[in-house]
This record gives C-alpha cells, sequence and structure tokens, in this order.
C-alpha cells in the first residue's frame, strides 16, 4: 500500500501545514506596532497570545466533541478552516482600534486553527499510516516555522504598514487550505464513530498512552511560553547591554525557526534511536536551558544567541516524536479524536505557564522568569523515561 503514495504529498502536506499556522503568531508579530498604534496595555502580549491559545483549546474541544477529524474528510476540513482562519486573521485590517476586537479575532483564528495543525497529523496518519516518526518531524518543523514566519514578515516589511503581516499570512493560508485539497486523503484512513465521554476514558487506559500524553504535556508547558517571549528576552538584552543592537523580529524567527530543523532532524533520528529516546534528549537539553537561562543574559552577543538558537532548536525537537507517540499508542479507530484531545489539553497547559511568565516579568528581573519552565520538562522526561522502559 504504501507504494500508491505519491512522492508529492508530504511535501504538499509540509507546504500547507507550515502555511495554515502561520495564522498563529501573526497576532504577536505585529504587537508592539499594535501598542503605539491602537494603544493596547503593556501586558497585552500575554492576553493575545493566551486569546489564540484558548480558541483553539475550544475549538480542540468542540473538533473532539463532534469527532469531526474521524468523522469527516480530514482534507476539506482542512480546508475550511483555513480559510475561515485566514479571513479572521485579515479582520483586524478592518477592525476599528479596540482591544477587545482584537482580543476575539485571534480568539476565533486560534478556534479554527483547531482544523489545521491537528487535523494535519491525522491526514499526515492516514497517508503514512505507523510509520509517523520522520512524516511528523517535517510536519512539526511546518508548524514551527509557520509559527515563526510572521516575525520574518516583519521583518522583510518593517518599512511597511503592520498590516503587510496579516495580509501576507492569510494569504499564504489560503494557498495551504487549496494545496491540501488536491490530493484528498490517505489510504489508512478509517472513518470514527460519534463522540462520547466514554471515548476519553478509553484513550487513557492504555498505560504507554498515558505516558507518551504526560511527556507532551511537560514539553507544552514550556513552549509556547518561550516562543511568546523570545522577543520580549532580546529586548531586554539589547537594554542591558549597550553594545548590543540586535534585531528583534529578524532574531526571534531565526530561534523560533530554528526548531524546524530540529523537528525535522528528530524525524530522521527517530528511525535510528525510536520517538521516545529521541523525545526525552531534546526535552532533556531544554530543559538544562530553562535552569541556565539567567547565565545567558551575562553571555557577550554572539555567545547568547548561541545559546537561544541551542534552546530554540531543543525546546520542538521532541514535539513531532511525541505526537507520533500518541498517534500509534491510541486506539486506531480514535487516531484523530485522540490526538485532538491531546493537543487540546496541551494547549490547555500553555496557557497557565504564558501568563505565570508575564506575572513574573512584571515582579522580578526579566532574565529570571524562564527559570519557572523548567517544570514542564521534569514532568515530562519523568513520564518519557517511563514510556522508555516499557519498550
Amino acid at each position: 500500500m504504501n507504494n500508491i503514495i505519491p512522492k508529492r504529498i508530504l511535501p504538499t502536506i509540509i507546504f500547507a501545514q507550515f502555511a495554515g499556522t502561520s495564522l498563529w503568531f501573526a497576532g504577536n508579530a505585529i504587537l508592539k506596532d499594535l501598542q503605539t498604534d491602537w494603544g493596547l496595555p503593556n501586558d497585552a502580549l500575554a492576553a493575545v497570545t493566551s486569546a489564540v491559545q484558548f480558541g483553539f483549546i475550544l475549538g480542540t474541544f468542540v473538533f473532539a466533541l463532534l469527532s469531526i477529524a474521524d468523522r469527516f474528510k480530514p482534507s476539506k476540513v482542512f480546508f475550511v478552516c483555513a480559510i475561515l482562519g485566514a479571513l479572521l486573521n485579515a479582520s483586524i485590517v478592518v477592525l476599528p482600534s479596540s482591544y477587545l476586537l482584537l482580543l476575539m479575532a485571534r480568539f476565533l483564528t486560534g478556534f479554527f486553527l483547531a482544523g489545521i495543525y491537528p487535523v494535519g497529523m491525522k491526514i499526515a496518519s492516514d497517508w503514512f499510516g505507523g510509520k509517523l516518526g520522520k512524516a511528523l518531524g517535517y510536519l512539526v518543523g511546518a508548524l514551527v516555522i509557520g509559527t515563526a514566519f510572521p516575525h520574518l514578515i516583519n521583518f522583510i516589511g518593517s518599512d511597511f504598514s503592520w498590516r503587510f503581516v496579516l495580509i501576507g499570512t492569510s494569504t499564504l493560508a489560503v494557498l495551504g487550505g487549496f494545496s491540501i485539497l488536491l490530493f484528498g486523503d490517505g489510504p489508512f484512513r478509517k472513518v470514527g464513530s460519534h463522540f462520547s465521554p466514554s471515548q476519553i476514558k478509553t484513550i487513557f487506559k492504555k498505560k504507554d498512552f498515558r505516558s507518551a500524553a504526560f511527556g507532551y504535556f511537560g514539553h507544552m508547558w514550556e513552549l509556547y511560553a518561550f516562543w511568546a517571549f523570545v522577543p520580549v528576552m532580546l529586548a531586554y538584552y539589547n537594554s542591558t547591554h549597550s553594545e548590543a543592537s540586535l534585531n528583534v523580529a529578524l532574531w526571534s524567527f531565526i530561534i523560533i525557526g530554528s526548531g524546524g530543523i530540529a523537528s525535522a532532524m528528530g524525524g530522521h533520528q527517530s528511525i535510528k534511536l525510536g520517538s521516545a529516546k529521541t523525545a526525552f534528549y531534546f526535552l532533556l537539553i531544554s530543559g538544562v536551558c530553562c535552569l541556565l537561562s539567567p547565565l545567558f543574559i551575562q553571555l557577550p552577543p554572539a555567545l547568547f544567541l548561541t545559546a537561544l538558537l541551542i534552546w530554540g532548536f531543543a525546546v520542538v525537537g521532541d514535539s513531532a516524536q511525541f505526537s507520533s507517540l500518541n498517534a500509534q499508542t491510541a486506539p486506531p479507530a480514535l487516531v484523530g479524536t485522540a490526538l485532538t484531545i491531546v493537543v487540546s489539553i496541551g494547549f490547555f497547559i500553555t496557557i497557565p505557564s504564558i501568563q505565570l511568565v508575564s506575572l513574573l516579568e512584571q515582579a522580578i528581573e526579566t532574565k529570571w522568569i524562564f527559570v519557572v519552565l523548567a517544570i514542564g520538562p521534569v514532568f515530562g522526561l519523568f513520564h518519557t523515561k517511563r514510556l522508555i522502559r516499557n519498550g
């Protein structure tokens, strides 16, 4: 059956995932400009980021409740959500200067991202069956580059209005939706049943699935808070080092985007080591970076950027492997629902971590705010180690 899979399908899914997820941090990339133009509060970063996360969580809950990823053609679900997400993302261009409307637009964009990220993983699962480590490595790499991409657009279009970022990412998302629609759904697709609360119990009964899910939850505690506050760390470094003039937008893209390379490399490495060991090593490195982060600020610019690049590389290199482990250990007829539930819980966990880092930024010196993120890797490493012991 693998012989019938077109060679173009993986690059197509990768592009579509990259294009769709470029909507995720579009609001973050333009936030400084919006704070100036719209008079947004100083703590708007946490609120805008959390609005997207809340929307995504509600979206994944609704998708799980209705078993949308299992009952309907995932390619069509992806297409519709990419179009609607793009429209809501671009709506900020024509909205009046209202903080509430901005939060609502980002919330609804997050809602439809629930039909892009986990559904993209479901589409990959339907095409590649159990051989997901490598495929999901590229797929999560696309998510990472897509997440970082608005920062690059902001850098390239620095002479233009912040509207350039929104229009660019929305156009890209529409192209991604059309590209995935052209290929349809894979040969391993199984049509699932209606969702019932008992399915959650069924899914989490499996010990291996629980271990994979808990490892993923620890990873998520760290990931999005790190991504959201990378620009803050760079700006803080500039303010405390008179010789530094780091371009925050450009380096935010490079640091976050480096994780895309790590995801692809992790996919290849998982073939040799297995997904559990690959995830464990990445999580260990990023956890050490959390603990050492106060020392990074003391480094000269070149070493400071190197440290952040290592962290950006490691912080997401395990993500695809946890997703692969979740897909492989879930009940076969409930893969789409299982991935959606786990992703929903994982993203819920990102909100308290983002809010906690934001509160710490107001209360203590910025160089200390990332240490608290080590809670996630410690928790995740414990459960990933258990998964490795179980083979």
